[in-house]
Formats: C-alpha cells, structure tokens, sequence
C-alpha cells in the first residue's frame, strides 16, 4: 500500500477545489480502464478466507435484533468518540490534533482514504477494502465534526432518499 500511496500527491499541491476534483476524476478514469495485474490478484487470494475468495460474492448476513441492553453501533460508538475529542488537546488525541488543523485537513485525509479504498477494490483486495474502508469511516466522521455536520442528518437524507431510483434521484440534483 505505501506504493500506491505515491499515487496520492501531497495536498499542498492543490491551490483550488477545481484542481482537487480535476485530479479525483482523472483518477476515477484512469482507475475504470484498469486492469489488475496477476500480482494484485495473487495476493488478494493470500488474503481471503479460505472459504471463500475475494472475487466471490458473500451471502447477505442476516440482521440481528439488537436488544435493549445491547451495545451501540460501531458508527454510533465512534461518532462519540470522534465528538468527544472536539476542542481536546491535540497532543494527547490523534482526533484532536486532525480536528485542530482544520476542515481543509479533515477533508484531504477523506480523499486519502477515499483513493485507498478504491485502489484496494481494484487490486481485488477484499480484506485491504476492509481495512481501508474502516479509515475512510473514521476520516468522514471526523470532517463531519469538523463541519458541524451532525450524522442524524446524513442519516435522515440517507432515510428520505429510500426507496427512490438511484437513477431518479440522481437526475433530480440541479445541474452544474
């Protein structure tokens, strides 16, 4: 991973918004005209279950009814978390110290993530996609304190767009 890493340019190298998504579209193209190179394949085999690889869809897990006493969500324990540290000292908190240099920080870590995860997916590495998947998490949850978002309301936009056609919903955004 720390190879694919030079993949990502430092983000001082970016002086506009433009420039950064300029940059995440070349990348998403250049990333659907890849194909994976048999050492990517290899090593996403070593790292799969044996039970199954990662090219093979798992079978849904059924959701479990949580009962009154049960533990909260792992979002909903990290969100705690990553709230909690809002105004701590930055030397004593890694959350802290993200959250003190600012949105425009929180929000390159996002695209940090953001990239790993889909240079993971396109090595085929499920347990990579996994791991990175799980940072990226975090990174999104911290810029979310970061900008005052509160997830209640991703999770409410999450909840009213339900049930409506990706393609629907999609051609409803205004344009531009």
């Amino acid at each position: 991973l720390t190879e694919r890493r030079k993949l990502i340019p430092p983000w001082d190298t970016f002086s506009t918004q433009r420039q950064v998504h300029e940059y995440f579209q070349r990348l998403t193209n250049s990333l659907q005209s890849l194909r994976v190179p048999q050492s990517c394949s290899r090593r996403a085999r070593d790292c799969a279950p044996p039970h199954r690889l990662s090219h093979e869809r798992a079978a849904p897990k059924k959701r479990r009814v949580m009962a009154a006493h049960a533990q909260p969500h792992a979002l909903d324990a990290l969100w705690a978390t990553v709230a909690s540290r809002k105004g701590a000292d930055p030397s004593t908190s890694w959350t802290a110290k993200l959250l003190s240099k600012g949105v425009n920080k929180c929000a390159q870590k996002v695209g940090e993530e953001a990239t790993e995860v889909v240079i993971e997916a396109a090595c085929g590495n499920a347990a990579g996609v996994v791991t990175e998947s799980a940072d990226l998490l975090y990174h999104l949850q911290v810029l979310w304190a970061a900008t005052g978002v509160d997830p209640e309301d991703v999770y409410a936009e999450l909840r009213r767009r339900e049930g409506t056609s990706g393609i629907t919903e999609k051609a409803s955004r205004p344009k531009g």
